[in-house]
């Protein structure tokens, strides 16, 4: 019922929707038709019609003290809007934006430009310096290129494929990544993971993987360093 990114079905959350709506609408409906239309047709038209002065004076006490609540309402808010200081205005702190976060169906969804885009935006969120996106005809491999706080250099290829990558995409990406790029952390992203012999090719040269789980968690809000930590020695 749950997919990866820990959402309902869309399917199945429309259809909870529709049940819900249709068994509110059911208890609201008998509530108007029966205890509402008794208590105004029988109850309160009764009271008004036995004791008519006091409902006036009533309904005109109530719209008095709405009409003082109101006045006090705003008084509040120009209180409140008033600059601090006589002729000094006064700014409010804009609330921290959200941190940016993708969901597996939205990285998914993407074209193999956007999907670089967006591993170039989860790099900037996490503080890295200069991320750019370079892939396209002729990147030698490198699709998007930063560095860290340490001044090291990330070379990161993004794979987007509806399959595991395989051995020998790897080791492309290694004849390239630290000769022609100068990487310090050669990294590259499976959106469906990696074959084992990827793999085991990446662990002997050093390359750093980021199969699909890896890759949530990232895409959910973890720092790139903190996901990578927690299976190599980076």
């Amino acid at each position: 019922m749950l997919d990866e990114d820990g959402s309902l079905d869309p399917f199945l959350k429309f259809l909870l929707y529709i049940v819900l709506v249709l068994a509110a609408g059911k208890m609201l409906w008998e509530w108007m038709t029966g205890t509402v239309a008794r208590w105004i047709t029988v109850d309160l038209w009764g009271l008004v019609a036995a004791h008519p002065w006091w409902t006036s004076v009533v309904v005109i006490g109530f719209f008095a003290v709405l009409f003082l609540l109101a006045r006090l309402a705003g008084a509040v808010l120009d209180a409140v809007g008033a600059p601090a200081v006589p002729g000094e205005e006064v700014t409010w702190a804009e609330p921290d934006p959200a941190p940016l976060t993708y969901r597996m169906r939205q990285l998914e969804a993407m074209s193999p430009t956007g999907f670089e885009h967006a591993c170039a935006e989860l790099l900037a969120r996490d503080g890295f310096l200069h991320p750019r996106r370079v892939g396209g005809s002729g990147d030698l491999g490198a699709d998007v290129i930063a560095n860290d706080a340490d001044g090291l250099t990330i070379v990161v290829q993004c794979k987007q494929l509806n399959r595991p990558v395989s051995s020998p995409a790897v080791q492309q990406f290694n004849g390239t990544a630290r000769p022609e790029h100068g990487a310090d952390h050669a990294i590259i992203i499976g959106l469906n993971g990696f074959t084992q012999p990827a793999l085991d090719f990446a662990s002997r040269h050093h390359l750093i993987t980021v199969g699909r789980e890896d890759l949530r968690r990232w895409a959910h809000g973890a720092h790139l360093y903190d996901v990578i930590r927690a299976r190599t020695m980076l």
